[in-house]
């Protein structure tokens, strides 16, 4: 719960920025968009705010567009073989290339201010559910003292009414002295309540205009649209955003009704029925349940609906193809917001890829990754390919563990604090579960070896500036260094895909960020696992350890061929025996089988 709060705040930012843009963009369109559909936008943004509460992440444009691309590309021969073997599955023989040492770390517990806020939010949830409440039985005391409409004449005018509005349905209509506004009420049942006064006072044709807006509100079932948005406001209390756009959606609807009011009568009754909102002003008053529609509003609202009154012309056909253009390309734009909204999974937990022209190849390695939770990507150089099990778990950002060593030893050989010729760091006396960590390392060995302190010692050299610089640089993940400088790599806020794996690997070997060759090939050598007349294999595993259970397994790397280069990754998830050692066994017989490297 607490995790989920904090990711409810940070999405309230996202949130607050896209009822800006709506506002921007009704701005923007007002001479293009109608009345109708200027309200109808509203309920692009109650969808969107309803996006952190649904249990899954909604598709964003970037993700369907892959897919599309990925339909217009069959399988490369590689992908093909795969699926061919059935047998082959080629152990690994010889563990001690690349040993796999990790130290475990407790599972995160939730943070106090989560919880805190987590309870304030509960607790304005509850506050206004009692509102809301207290509201609801005042309006059922008002229910239950009207009366059913005997005024006969106005009976009679609220029949014709109906037939103009076209509603075959009779809605049944009470009088009560307990209301200043003409309200519709009723979810499932909706009911219109005409204060006494009303009907004692107002001319026939004023009668008329109040009973034709309301019948409005019924056909449009404006008493679901109040539903939601008492939602909204329950949810997003606190919100101040939120409130200022519900309070302009009611303005809208309200204009909206007197626009389809407008459009059942003649030109010349226009002024009438202005007139008509004007002599009310004095009459009514503000309607005291947020779950019903009416006439009322304050002195601002009702002067905004006379200027929109005094304005209004019926629409041409050109008018409304243009209203509903207008109103698509808004909502389009919207509605790919969504995903930024989220809180199934961390902020920027899916990595949205859109920037390769390649091809891409999907094919089914389940039988490699029995019991786990896995995916492998396998980028071919040469015919420029992307080969992808999983697609959706090779977007999903994990933490890297220790295979962002391998660019904290760039980060180090770039600053200065190992060289190529000097990478040597004494061991600091303090004694760790593995041999080989009680000694002094050098970049050789501690990659070798998987040394935590050693690459700790790299950052505790720099300032929290070069790392979070040099992390921006690269590009590297979710580019998030905000837990503390020892362990942001390590189950903690540093995250990335297996798909950015394969692009930074990438990189490295073509020295896209520009560093220096020495620096570039030291990190090169310190991973290199295999070297001989077939090719060079480089790689680096990575085994994220949570209370003593191997959770997350990485193995990544690259391989040199005489006349191609290959890059992969492979993740593996599990609740205990996901090893990055693991992760290296699957990705062995991969390549084996696809006639890779044996």
């Amino acid at each position: 719960m607490a995790d989920f709060m904090i990711r409810f705040i940070l999405c309230n930012i996202a949130v607050t920025g896209i009822t800006g843009l709506l506002f921007f963009m009704k701005g923007l369109l007002k001479n293009s968009l109608s009345s109708r559909q200027q309200y109808n936008l509203w309920f692009i943004l109650l969808v969107l705010l309803a996006v952190p509460f649904i249990p899954f992440r909604p598709v964003g444009f970037s993700p369907v567009f892959l897919w599309f691309k990925g339909l217009n590309h069959a399988p490369a021969s590689a992908a093909e073989a795969i699926l061919k073997k059935t047998s082959g599955m080629t152990p690994m023989t010889d563990t001690d290339w690349m040993n796999d040492f990790a130290l475990s770390v407790n599972g995160k517990t939730s943070s106090l201010a989560g919880l805190l806020l987590f309870g304030i939010w509960v607790a304005g949830i509850l506050v206004m559910i009692g509102l809301t409440v207290k509201s609801a039985l005042y309006l059922h005391a008002v229910k239950r003292s009207a009366l059913p409409l005997q005024n006969q004449k106005v009976r009679g005018l609220y029949e014709q009414c109906l037939k103009e509005t076209d509603i075959p349905k009779s809605i049944p209509v009470y009088s009560t002295a307990y209301l200043k506004s003409p309200v519709m009420a009723g979810l499932f049942t909706p009911c219109i309540y005409l204060p006494i006064h009303l009907i004692s006072d107002c001319r026939e044709s004023e009668l008329r205009y109040i009973l034709l807006h309301e019948l409005q509100h019924y056909k449009y079932r404006d008493a679901f649209a109040n539903a939601l948005m008492n939602l909204a406001g329950i949810l997003y209390w606190f919100n101040p955003v939120i409130w200022i756009a519900l309070k302009e959606m009611r303005n809208d609807r309200e204009i909206a009704c007197d626009t389809s009011v407008l459009k059942l009568l003649k030109e010349d009754a226009y002024a009438d029925y202005g007139n008509a909102l004007i002599n009310f002003t004095e009459k009514i008053s503000l309607i005291p349940f947020p779950f019903t529609s009416g006439l009322g509003g304050s002195r601002k609202q009702i002067r905004r609906r006379i200027i929109h009154i005094a304005s209004y012309e019926k629409p041409t056909f050109f008018k409304n193809l243009k209203s509903m253009t207008a109103f698509a390309l808004t909502a389009v734009l919207l509605l790919g917001l969504a995903p930024a909204l989220s809180t199934y999974a961390e902020e920027n937990s899916h990595y949205q890829w859109d920037n390769f022209s390649g091809n891409i190849s999907y094919t089914d390695l389940s039988a490699y990754f029995k019991g786990y939770e896995g995916s492998f990507v396998l980028y071919d150089s040469k015919n420029d390919t992307f080969h992808i099990y999983n697609m959706e778990q090779a977007a999903l950002r994990f933490s890297p563990d220790s295979t962002y060593k391998i660019y904290d030893a760039l980060l180090g050989l770039e600053k200065g604090v190992i060289t190529p010729k000097d990478s040597y760091i004494p061991w600091n006396g303090e004694t760790y579960p593995f041999e080989a960590w009680n000694a002094g390392q050098t970049l050789q060995s501690a990659m070798r070896s998987s040394v935590n302190w050693y690459f700790q010692s790299i950052d505790q050299q720099l300032t929290p500036s070069d790392i979070y610089n040099y992390i921006g640089q690269i590009g590297y993940g979710n580019e998030n260094v905000s837990d503390t400088l020892s362990t942001y790599w390590l189950e903690s806020s540093l995250k990335i895909s297996p798909i950015e794996q394969v692009e930074l690997l990438i990189k490295l070997q073509n020295n896209d960020w520009g560093f220096s060759s020495e620096s570039i090939n030291a990190v090169k050598d310190s991973i290199c696992i295999s070297s001989s007349e077939a090719g060079k294999f480089y790689g680096k595993t990575g085994t994220g350890r949570i209370d003593g259970q191997d959770v997350n397994g990485w193995f990544i790397g690259y391989i040199e061929a005489a006349d191609n280069t290959y890059f992969f990754a492979a993740n593996i998830r599990a609740d205990g025996g996901a090893a990055g050692s693991n992760a290296a066994e699957i990705t062995i017989s991969v390549l084996s089988d696809l006639n890779i490297w044996e």
